[in-house]
């Protein structure tokens, strides 16, 4: 796996306008994960924050990179309170205002070690092989749907056809989000994901624990709410994964 390394870290101004880049001068390890899907209302926005928060939990200095317009992630963070331990937060998104380079924008503190990018919809083309170069991880969520199971059999071609994630060594993981595990399209999603080449990492049922916990600005690792122990269950075996201390793990289990 190739993890950046950068202190602090800078940008550039790509196609997917403000690219992380490493300095060379640098020896701090920064793990990027990306989370990504072309259709929208998959869930990005949930992962992409419940990881940044899990991270800040756990003591590591974690930086959130929101690229949708929509800018949720940055909505989600100006809610966290104070006594939470802090995220970094850019919004990627948005142009560099009057006397401001984009490198000065995009830079992140000098201790980062988890870096979330929180790509847009709808990305394809030059844009998202730009996010793909950038990434070690990256994590399709995938809703199940017979039109999110359509759209991100398509959006995978994407990723290794057109952004080689094979070639680049990259390595690619699917989560079904927001599941209800006795329902007949689970079922459907789950041949899918089977018939799939690359990981189905694990499943995030549907839960209202990630709304409530989303409004105070939270991951479900710092919330308490109902049946909390069974969430935080799921998304250990996506931290394994990422980390990559258990490629090994059985979603269904």
């Amino acid at each position: 796996m190739q993890l950046l390394k950068s202190n602090p870290i800078a940008a550039h101004n790509g196609p997917a306008g403000g690219l992380v880049v490493p300095d060379a001068a640098s020896a701090r390890t920064v793990r990027r994960v990306l989370v990504v899907n072309a259709k929208g209302g998959c869930g990005k926005t949930t992962i992409a924050t419940n990881l940044a928060s899990y991270y800040a939990s756990q003591g590591r200095t974690a930086a959130l990179l929101d690229y949708d317009p929509q800018g949720s992630s940055m909505q989600w963070l100006a809610q966290r309170a104070e006594q939470h331990r802090a995220i970094h937060g850019v919004a990627a998104f948005r142009k560099p205002t009057s006397g401001m380079t984009r490198s000065w924008q995009m830079r992140l503190p000098a201790e980062t070690e988890r870096l979330i990018l929180d790509a847009p919809a709808g990305i394809h083309g030059m844009p998202l092989i730009d996010l793909v170069r950038e990434s070690d991880t990256i994590i399709v969520p995938v809703l199940p749907s017979p039109i999110d199971i359509h759209a991100a059999s398509h959006f995978i071609k994407d990723l290794l056809l057109v952004a080689k994630v094979r070639a680049r060594s990259i390595r690619v993981g699917v989560v079904a989000n927001r599941v209800r595990k006795q329902t007949r399209i689970y079922l459907s999603l789950q041949r899918f994901l089977d018939s799939l080449n690359i990981p189905f990492v694990t499943y995030l049922r549907d839960t209202q624990n990630y709304v409530q916990s989303s409004e105070e600005g939270l991951g479900i690792h710092e919330w308490q709410g109902y049946k909390i122990r069974q969430d935080r269950q799921q998304w250990e075996k996506l931290i394994r994964w990422i980390e990559g201390e258990d490629e090994q793990d059985d979603p269904q289990r």
